[in-house]
């Protein structure tokens, strides 16, 4: 065990959050029946309707209860279009990320089962790494402004920030996942050829760490490179580290690789040597177009809820949990978009009764 507390805040947020977090709550009162896990669920009521209603996004005194005594936070989605702005989704999510230093967005790429591999004469054994994005740096900060604002003569800049701290611990933590899991290689992705005074740091700070973990391979790709080098073989790589920007561009092409949206997990962590809170979730987005008629896919959040487990120190549940969803890929027990005739509940159903049985 670390150390971490217990208490998992359940933030169901907007749209089909409301839909899949209801699996992932099923999933750990199973623990909690099964294992007898020591886990207190906290459910929060927050998100848009909550906002439409008095205006409320993320009171200071729930901030401090998830900082102060919580291990997790599972977060089904944000967005909603009756808030244009977004202005809650803002408050919750970058002021949950930003506010608890949450600076390593993992993104397991794990494919599990054949036939969701699009790839010509690959299979889900080509299909197994890990990336790394840097989560409170580059050019997501919103540091920068507009001149002359509507008129034909405008300016728009947006600053992209790279410190030596932020990168080096994003690289660190990369390399640290290598050497726990056994791999081999870390492939770092930037743009350096084109962005110069960033892309250095990013060199200097990579060759430099990489000396720590000598029994490693440390190797680099311009991020275009890397898109197409995962399509044409994405056996090669094992673990993937990059800035904010890209990490958000190459996790979308790497879902496709493993299944879509629908089965992509992750997880916003302090990647150091004492535990903190941790932000897990599915990273499909809200989709109000499909919410309500039981349309979502619950497996990124069963996934999701995994990684929550092995974070609070449950060693071993990931892999149980992503056996059960193979499981329900394989038989067909699981939503339209991925192979299916099932809607989200019985989706959800099929999952809870594999994992029963596997407890």
């Amino acid at each position: 065990m670390n150390g971490l507390p217990r208490k998992i805040a359940l933030l169901p947020g907007d749209g089909i959050g409301n839909e899949v977090v209801a699996v992932g709550r099923k999933v750990l009162e199973l623990y909690q029946e099964r294992r007898s896990l020591p886990l207190e669920l906290w459910d929060l009521d927050l998100g848009a309707e909550r906002y439409l209603r008095d205006g409320t996004t993320l009171p200071q005194e729930i901030f401090e209860e998830i900082r102060d005594r919580c291990g997790a936070v599972l977060l089904g989605a944000l967005g909603d279009p009756r808030v244009p702005n977004l202005e809650h989704a803002r408050d919750i999510l970058l002021g949950l990320r930003f506010r608890l230093d949450l600076f390593a967005n993992i993104r397991p790429c794990k494919a599990l089962d054949d036939r969701l591999v699009p790839l010509k004469g690959k299979g889900a054994s080509d299909v197994d790494f890990v990336v790394f994005r840097e989560n409170t740096e580059g050019i997501y900060v919103n540091v920068g402004g507009n001149f002359k604002k509507g008129t034909p003569d405008e300016i728009a800049i947006n600053e992209d920030i790279n410190t030596r701290k932020g990168v080096e611990r994003i690289l660190r933590a990369a390399f640290e996942h290598a050497k726990l899991h056994g791999k081999r290689t870390v492939h770092m992705a930037d743009k350096s050829n084109a962005m110069r005074q960033s892309g250095d740091l990013w060199q200097r700070a990579f060759a430099e760490v990489g000396k720590e973990y000598p029994e490693i391979a440390g190797k680099h790709a311009y991020v275009d490179a890397l898109c197409l080098y995962l399509v044409q073989d994405p056996k090669r790589f094992e673990v993937i580290v990059t800035n904010n920007l890209f990490g958000d561009i190459v996790t979308d092409l790497a879902a496709a690789l493993h299944g879509g949206l629908g089965v992509a997990c992750s997880a916003s962590i302090h990647a150091g040597k004492t535990p903190k809170v941790g932000l897990f979730e599915p990273v499909h987005g809200s989709a109000p177009d499909i919410a309500g008629k039981d349309l979502a896919n619950p497996l990124a959040c069963v996934l999701t809820v995994g990684l929550l487990l092995e974070h609070l120190g449950y060693a071993g549940e990931l892999a149980r949990i992503e056996g059960v969803v193979a499981e329900a890929l394989r038989t067909g027990n699981c939503t339209r978009e991925v192979g299916g005739t099932l809607g989200c509940a019985a989706t959800g159903a099929f999952v809870i009764e594999q994992l029963r049985r596997a407890l």
